[in-house]
């Protein structure tokens, strides 16, 4: 029996298909990687987990998209879609139905649950922080996450290993397949983000500018103070390609904005790249916005749910980060360094630099 296994919820199926994949190809072995189990509903909504294969004395690793809005279940007779507290009570099912059995624990969560909610302001809850503890509870042995919201958050739980990968070199294997980029002006959209967009820009060589987000302070909308202006600070753009990166696009409505003011700057190209491409709303604006020649391309993972609506688009570019989650799982359960899989620079800095400067 193999020592390593996968246990694949719905709502990771397509990825944790080609994770199995990989790790097979990897291995060169035959059968699958994937242990059987069972989801089931109650008609009311309540959930239940069966494990319909041996796990003992395995290094389990579940994977789950916490951010799958495509997941549905029948509730009271109509369609109900899940949301991302319905997808972290199924990992912790899971970890109650092979307690005991496995060897070790690994959570594979590449959108980290509950990631924006990860500092506290007066009397609110601190989410992240505590599904992170609650899981350690559990018995759960380590967290392998991409692009953390706020990598400080494993300070949550500093005795348990917390992996937090980037797909960065990814991202940029495709874009320099797919675009002919020249003078690469790498674009924070907030203050945020900006340690982000230098991880770009070391690797491309390249410079870097940030947009201040001013806000409303007075007033909330959606949950969150309106912006008022993108104050933009760095190099000019002026006949430069543009790379606006971020770990996530919820509405998308500051990336479209950052475009526009980058493209009345006399940016060239502006193309754009994000961990996950949530789209809570605001996929008609994207499309909208490229029909006028805001933005020429939009670069991000398969690590989360993308819609097929989505994939469908000639201005999105899905990159498949499969064979590097396959790699990393490989080399946690054979106790490999983890070095080398979170800094892949020097491979790749000769063939972007050579690409990106013809």
């Amino acid at each position: 029996m193999k020592k390593l296994k996968l246990i694949v919820l719905n709502s990771s199926k397509e990825l944790g298909d080609l994770v199995d994949k990989n790790l097979k190809m990897k291995n060169e072995t035959r059968g699958s990687y994937k242990v059987k189990i069972t989801e089931n509903r109650f008609s009311n909504g309540e959930g239940k987990i069966r494990i319909d294969d041996t796990v003992n004395g395995t290094d389990l690793f579940i994977i789950s998209d916490v951010g799958n809005y495509g997941a549905s279940y029948m509730m009271h007779g109509r369609e109900h879609f899940m949301g991302p507290d319905e997808h972290f009570e199924d990992i912790k099912r899971v970890i109650a139905a092979v307690s005991g059995h496995a060897k070790t624990i690994n959570v594979v969560m590449p959108l980290l649950y509950e990631s924006r909610q990860h500092k506290r302001k007066g009397n609110e809850s601190l989410d992240c922080a505590m599904s992170l503890q609650e899981l350690e509870r559990l018995g759960v042995d380590r967290i392998i996450t991409f692009d953390a919201h706020d990598p400080s958050i494993c300070n949550a739980i500093p005795t348990m290993p917390f992996d937090n990968f980037y797909p960065t070199h990814l991202i940029l294997e495709e874009l320099i397949e797919h675009e002919e980029a020249h003078e690469v002006l790498v674009i924070s959209p907030d203050m945020g983000a900006m340690e982000r967009a230098r991880v770009f820009a070391d690797m491309l060589a390249s410079d870097v500018g940030v947009f201040y987000k001013r806000r409303d302070l007075s007033k909330v909308v959606n949950g969150k103070n309106p912006i008022v202006e993108h104050m933009y600070m760095g190099a000019d753009p002026k006949d430069k390609d543009i790379l606006i990166v971020d770990d996530m696009i919820a509405s998308g409505g500051s990336m479209i904005e950052v475009a526009e003011n980058l493209k009345k700057r006399g940016a060239r190209n502006v193309y754009m790249a994000a961990t996950f491409s949530l789209f809570t709303e605001g996929l008609a604006k994207f499309e909208e916005a490229y029909k006028k020649g805001i933005f020429d391309r939009l670069y991000s993972t398969n690590l989360s749910y993308i819609p097929e609506e989505l994939k469908k688009k000639d201005w999105f570019i899905e990159v498949d980060c499969s064979a590097y989650l396959a790699d990393i799982i490989d080399a946690v359960d054979k106790q490999e360094e983890l070095e080398p899989l979170w800094h892949i620079k020097k491979n790749l800095l000769n063939k972007i630099q050579k690409k990106m400067r013809k």
